[in-house]
């Protein structure tokens, strides 16, 4: 959960200070420009997307501390809020952005940035609604979902770190597939957690926040 969030919070530093000109390049595939001018086009929209995002990055993991959860409900209840907010802004606008930006993966990639945005939304709304409605169970669920596709970039870049070293190929070929890869594993990996984690529950005949989940 940390790491791709830390990726993730470094990628967002990284691109705003491209767009304010002080960092180029993009290690350890040599310089980034052509990646940088396409998202300094459009400063105002990638602000408005990696601004939340960042805070995102740094808020969201705290949301699953059962010691933050449990002796600190306040401050839990606050922070998960400015995530629920954040959250819609960094949605919408990763809905919006490929229709400012040329995708660097084209078609692929736009297709892939907008199937799992709009998951990524119905996960959010799924979850506020459920805490509203006291459903912890479902709440936890669906920030889970929520949270998995939110901190997938954080796994995305090191897919296509790894494009740019093994494959040869053009980042143009690959980026669409390295979005579906990273968004895919990451939706399998919540799935696969909110099983096992519920299953530890009833095994043990523990409530979720006995089981520490």
């Amino acid at each position: 959960m940390f790491l791709p969030a830390a990726i993730g919070l470094a990628m967002a530093v990284r691109r705003g200070l491209a767009i304010g000109g002080v960092a180029t390049g993009s290690p350890p595939f040599g310089s980034a420009k052509g990646f940088d001018a396409e998202f300094s086009r459009q400063a105002i929209v990638t602000l408005v997307h990696i601004l939340p995002g960042a805070l995102f990055m740094i808020l969201g993991p705290l949301q699953f501390l059962p010691r933050i959860r449990n002796n600190h409900p306040r401050l839990h209840r606050r922070s998960g809020v400015v995530v629920i907010i954040c959250g819609y802004i960094i949605g919408i606008s990763a809905l919006v952005m490929p229709f400012f930006l040329r995708p660097i993966g084209g078609l692929n990639e736009a297709v892939a940035t907008c199937f799992f945005a709009l998951y990524f939304l119905i996960a959010l709304t799924a979850a506020w609604r459920a805490i509203l409605r006291r459903d912890i169970i479902r709440h936890r669920q669906w920030m889970i979902r929520m949270f998995s596709i939110g901190v997938a970039v954080g796994t995305i870049r090191p897919i296509v770190v790894l494009f740019f070293v093994f494959s040869g190929l053009p980042p143009q070929v690959f980026f669409g597939t390295a979005f579906w890869l990273g968004f895919s594993l990451h939706l399998v990996l919540a799935e696969w957690w909110i099983s096992y984690t519920r299953n530890v529950a009833i095994s043990t005949k523990f409530t979720p926040y006995e089981a520490g989940i």
